[in-house]
């Protein structure tokens, strides 16, 4: 970063400053030109040429072959995050068909990217929402919301012993990862445009914060769906309550760390970290009747063990995301000494 020192001048009723010649050079100013100004919520400004926003739509262009099918895909995948507007898939060749579906499927799973023209050689997409129009938090809360069905899912399934659950918690969790996807997309635009950042109200640690959160929504959503495949491994056993009750604290604490994230609460932060030393009793007490009830029985006791390993790794997701409500130091006579 290059820092500039200027001197205020006063003419007249007004208060000027000289822009660095370097900055009017790279953006093509000249006298006359319009620049636009925003007071930031610490009070620093920032500055920007008057055709921020205007800017040709952001483009990339992936070359197809046959035998690199799965480092397009890698591509199609980070062209997306890193904010192309357009992405173009061009093939010396034409494009198999079911590489062609493949990369369909790819584009599908990618919020807002929809193809707008194809032939045999070529595939074109374009990303059509407005990043100015997204909410951060609203696509988080999105991705909370899935996350909690899932897991009442699979616990449902735990009570009334229904088999194939893993199949619809894998399917709801594909949806997860589309949210993800654009939030983190949304997150990497916001890093490298500071007006989209003001106009999103993310600062910086805003912007870093959210980017964990997310990560760590993603992870509870592969966590749940590693659950919800051991569920018919412990249909029989008689701890099904205990651990019932085991999921219902990892609720609490899944509701309570969003809340806390979104609405900077740190004493809903608190009682996370509170519920999760009462989730590391209840696993105690359940390892130990394990061990009791089913001693012979070595496949279910390993079963029982997966699914408490599955259910601690969700809620360490749930006291990560509450982490990251920073605690507020009141000013005290000892800190001005």
């Amino acid at each position: 970063m290059t820092k500039y020192a200027r001197r205020l001048q006063k003419i007249g009723s007004s208060m000027l400053v000289s822009l660095p010649s370097e900055w009017i050079k790279n953006h093509n100013l000249k006298k006359g030109n319009m620049v636009l100004i925003e007071i930031n919520r610490d009070n620093s400004i920032s500055l920007f040429s008057s055709d921020v926003g205007n800017e040709d739509m952001k483009e990339v262009t992936i070359p197809y072959t046959h035998a690199s099918i799965d480092s397009l895909v890698n591509q199609i995948y980070g062209a997306y995050l890193l904010g192309y507007n357009i992405i173009r898939i061009k093939g010396k060749s034409q494009i198999s068909f079911d590489d062609r579906e493949l990369i369909k499927h790819i584009m599908q799973k990618l919020v807002g990217l929809e193809i707008i023209d194809e032939d045999g050689f070529n595939i074109i997409s374009q990303f059509l929402l407005d990043a100015n129009a997204l909410n951060a938090e609203k696509i988080l809360r999105r991705m909370s919301s899935i996350i909690a069905g899932m897991f009442r899912d699979t616990l449902e399934g735990l009570r009334s012993k229904e088999n194939g659950i893993g199949k619809l918690i894998m399917s709801r969790d594909d949806e997860v990862d589309r949210q993800y996807f654009l939030l983190v997309r949304l997150i990497r635009s916001a890093m490298v445009d500071q007006k989209l950042a003001g106009k999103l109200n993310l600062s910086n640690i805003d912007i870093l914060d959210y980017r964990i959160a997310a990560n760590q929504l993603e992870s509870a959503g592969d966590y749940i769906t590693e659950f919800a495949s051991a569920v018919p491994d412990i249909f029989h056993t008689k701890l099904i309550d205990m651990i019932t009750n085991l999921s219902i604290l990892i609720e609490k604490m899944h509701e309570k760390s969003v809340v806390a994230f979104t609405t900077k609460n740190r004493a809903e932060s608190i009682e996370v970290v509170k519920m999760y030393n009462k989730f590391n009793d209840l696993i105690k007490s359940i390892k130990e009747l394990s061990a009791k009830a089913e001693p012979r029985n070595s496949e279910l006791t390993i079963a029982i063990i997966n699914s408490i390993y599955s259910m601690d790794k969700i809620a360490r997701c749930w006291v990560d995301v509450a982490d990251l409500v920073k605690p507020l130091y009141l000013t005290s006579p000892l800190m001005n000494v």
